[in-house]
């Protein structure tokens, strides 16, 4: 259903380091109002946890196999996940 709200957690694989993807991911989660964070991992993917509006949520995952201009996304892994709702959307380390 459209109202209910959703967290998954996603890695993102490919070429996602060293072109802005957190950066990227943080604004467009922002802009669909999504809460979560966005890191960086060791082995050169991307991870974040995504929370809100269903349809939102499914807008986003949609949207991280693009990315920004450079990257170039193989691969989008999503895992529903049931942490706390974050507050915002923020880049962490």
């Amino acid at each position: 259903m459209q109202g209910e709200h959703r967290i998954v957690r996603a890695r993102i694989s490919g070429k996602v380091q060293g072109v802005s993807y957190r950066v990227w991911t943080r604004g467009e989660a922002m802009r669909l109002g999504l809460t979560g964070w966005v890191r960086n991992e060791r082995d050169g993917s991307v991870a974040a946890l995504i929370a809100g509006a269903d349809a939102d949520v499914t807008a986003m995952i949609e949207r991280l196999w693009q990315g920004p201009r450079g990257a170039l996304v193989s691969k989008v892994e999503i895992e529903e996940a049931s942490d706390a709702a974050p507050v915002d959307f923020r880049i962490i380390v």
